[in-house]
């Protein structure tokens, strides 16, 4: 054999090669992924034909820099381990992408799931006892929106390694749950919730379409005996979103109720938390609502229009928030809402 015929003879077998590989990768549905972008990189394998064309869950990269809702940077050269949560909200963040088995501890308050109550208790999710934080030895310590800057302040100066999140909006809490699944290297299970969240809250925006912004209707809320919500907050957004109108929007953030200035709003539906008791007169809520003199002539009284909804699922910032959306939905448009 010549020269000349061996020189073809590479040549063909190059590009028979190059079109074999060619034509696997395009029928595996493959992509070019650079290596160190938080993506499992193999080489080609055989798969099952459900595996086809799908994508390999995304892993994290460390040694991974974030910074939380005080401006704090944090670096993780690895998942953390030991984990503690002093707010309700976060806690459920954590069972719901399958960290249960790395909590060290909880809060007080902490009581979804089931299993967080059997979890070692923190104190209080304002200001938790030191010395429990301490001898958790958790690798990080999660808390919300409730525990104020002194505290927290504190705490990282006992060396205790605090992450703080603020969330004020539901895509603040989709974001939070998005991070907690990158620094925790559950981000899969992250994705899969957010996905559902997302579809959750679109079908209450969906169910409530046909209300004209003239009919919509005017909502009071009352989440604790004498306190509302102004804009700004994500329980405001809640109603907002599900169509009502809060008739404290004037105001921001958490606020004392004027018994004269809802009155004069007069609400077209009231809603609060069902089954709460208040402490001093030993009543419920609806009950004192419709007691306070002069509040038998608003709209939401004489209608009764008076919804009691979940507590927990409209006032923690968590994963089942737009199960709360949906309450509040169902209170101000039964109707509409299933």
């Amino acid at each position: 054999m010549n020269t000349s015929t061996k020189r073809h003879l590479r040549k063909l077998t190059t590009a028979v090669v190059s079109l074999a590989l060619a034509a696997a990768l395009a029928a595996c549905g493959s992509k070019a992924t650079a290596p160190n972008q938080g993506q499992i990189v193999d080489p080609p394998k055989a798969q099952s034909s459900q595996q086809e064309g799908t994508e390999q869950a995304k892993r994290t990269t460390y040694p991974l820099k974030v910074q939380d809702a005080t401006g704090k940077e944090f670096v993780f050269e690895k998942a953390p381990e030991r984990i503690a949560s002093t707010s309700p909200s976060e806690t459920e963040i954590l069972f719901a992408l399958g960290l249960g088995s790395k909590i060290v501890g909880v809060s007080d308050y902490c009581d979804y799931p089931a299993e967080a109550a059997t979890k070692p208790k923190l104190g209080s999710i304002t200001k938790p006892n030191e010395e429990a934080l301490i001898g958790a030895g958790a690798d990080l310590v999660l808390t919300g929106v409730s525990m104020k800057a002194p505290t927290v302040d504190k705490l990282r100066e006992l060396k205790i390694n605090l992450y703080q999140v603020q969330p004020k909006t539901m895509d603040d809490v989709l974001a939070n749950i998005e991070r907690m699944g990158e620094i925790f290297d559950r981000q899969e299970e992250a994705r899969k919730l957010v996905e559902q969240m997302k579809a959750d809250r679109q079908s209450v925006v969906d169910a409530v379409k046909s209300v004209k912004p003239e009919q919509r209707k005017k909502v009071f809320i009352e989440f604790s005996p004498c306190y509302t919500v102004g804009s700004g907050e994500f329980l405001s957004e809640l109603i907002e979103t599900a169509g009502g109108i809060n008739v404290y929007a004037s105001e921001k953030g958490y606020v004392k109720l004027s018994e004269e200035k809802v009155i004069a709003a007069n609400p077209q539906v009231i809603l609060y938390p069902k089954n709460l008791i208040d402490d001093k007169s030993k009543k419920t809520l609806d009950q004192i609502i419709r007691e306070r003199s002069g509040w038998d002539q608003l709209e939401a009284v004489k209608g009764n229009k008076l919804a009691g909804i979940d507590k927990d699922t409209t006032s923690r910032p968590g994963p089942r928030i737009t199960e709360g959306l949906k309450e509040i939905a169902k209170g101000i448009y039964p109707e509409l809402v299933n």
